[in-house]
């Protein structure tokens, strides 16, 4: 049996008229679809933010090691003016300082991630229970209202378009693509987003 392409798990969109099409599972497929998405996003920002952490904390050690370099007299002391070492540890102290504000950005972002991956758990432990219920496993309106409390959840606009995308029956790997083009756009515009990061 030839295994599944990576991230091609979809759910079903759901049926405008005919509600005899509609089907428990194809929701289940949607929700599984929908957590599939929300861990890879994840996965995929949580090694964006322990690069960036690692990056910041080997500039900072390099900064720390020129400071240490001139009050140990290690550069040619006899051609540098008192001033010229002020002006130096100026530089070194911006750079630190830039550096602690990604490491602290990155540290942001880990508070969403550990975040989103809670409300993955929470959402399958929905599913699991409406799954469970026969008097609600069948009926549309009990599916629709978990899928509203999901969507609540959410604080950025790409992830409510992920969620949006995967409830139409596309697949993991274009709702991902949908997101990431998105999220990216958001990124470059600016900071200046009404994107919420939520922290603990």
């Amino acid at each position: 049996m030839i295994p599944p392409e990576r991230h091609s798990i979809a759910g079903q969109p759901h049926p405008q008229d005919k509600e005899i099409d509609w089907s428990q599972v194809g929701e289940t497929l949607a929700m599984l679809a929908l957590a599939v998405a929300q861990i890879d996003t994840s996965l995929t920002e949580g090694t964006q933010s322990v690069d960036r952490l690692s990056s910041s904390f080997t500039a900072m050690a390099e900064n720390t090691r020129r400071i240490l370099a001139i009050s140990n007299h290690e550069v040619e002391a006899e051609h540098i003016t008192a001033r010229e070492i002020r002006n130096e540890i100026r530089h070194i102290a911006t750079d630190v300082s830039e550096e602690i504000h990604q490491a602290i950005v990155a540290f942001q972002f880990y508070d969403r991630l550990s975040q989103r991956l809670e409300h993955v758990s929470q959402s399958l432990e929905r599913v699991g229970h409406l799954m469970a219920d026969p008097s609600q496993r069948y009926q549309p309106r009990y599916w629709k209202e978990l899928q509203t409390k999901i969507k609540s959840q959410y604080t950025m606009e790409a992830e409510r378009i992920m969620f949006e995308h995967i409830m139409a029956g596309n697949s993991v790997a274009q709702a991902l693509e949908i997101y990431h083009h998105h999220f990216q756009r958001s990124a470059n515009d600016s900071f200046d987003t009404t994107d919420e990061i939520e922290l603990f």
